[in-house]
């Protein structure tokens, strides 16, 4: 159990830094791509001390457990094996400079498209919900009380991080950005 409960720990500190980091790019997109993205290279070890800090600060609960329930796994299982799927689904129209924002850091190195087809004809941000799946997922599971904690700043950054990614697609995209997002749901169809 220690190791489950240890890889949890780990899995969640490195999943919920993502949108905080993410937040420090999209919310400052101009200011990277003005170096032509060169810029955001220094910025790759604020992610590391993300870790760091995430780690610090949750370690006296990274063994707490709320509960330790087999069962759980089962429910968890779903949710970070449709984490997956999103993610597999969305990558089908995405190319990896995409998935990695090069179009947005070098924007006169790459075309400015709108990529609209499979998942994201019903969704924004597939990925963003793969990835909350997934977190919680994982806390579900293991019932880890650091792991709901950090899947809880997830989820805040990520609210940011999202509005923070919006905004500069409608800024980098036009209207036909913010056609689009007045049609499809950002992460769940019907509700948000």
């Amino acid at each position: 159990m220690f190791v489950l409960l240890t890889l949890t720990w780990l899995i969640a500190i490195v999943s919920s830094t993502i949108p905080a980091y993410w937040l420090i790019v999209h919310g400052r997109a101009r200011h990277w791509a003005r170096s032509g993205g060169k810029r955001l290279l220094k910025i790759g070890p604020v992610w590391l001390l993300l870790w760091g800090i995430a780690g610090a600060i949750t370690w006296p609960w990274r063994l707490t457990t709320l509960y330790q329930l087999r069962w759980t796994w089962i429910p968890a299982a779903i949710l970070i094996l449709a984490g997956f799927a999103l993610y597999g689904f969305a990558s089908r129209s995405f190319s990896a400079n995409q998935i990695l924002g090069f179009p947005e850091l070098q924007p006169q190195l790459h075309r400015q498209q709108l990529r609209t087809a499979g998942i994201r004809a019903h969704i924004r941000h597939p990925y963003y919900l793969g990835h909350f799946f997934e977190l919680l997922g994982w806390s579900l599971g293991s019932g880890l009380v650091a792991a709901y904690g950090l899947a809880l700043f997830g989820v805040l950054t990520g609210y940011f991080m999202i509005v923070a990614e919006e905004r500069e697609l409608e800024d980098r995209l036009g209207e036909q950005y913010g056609e689009y997002r007045r049609r499809t749901a950002a992460m769940f169809p019907g509700i948000w």
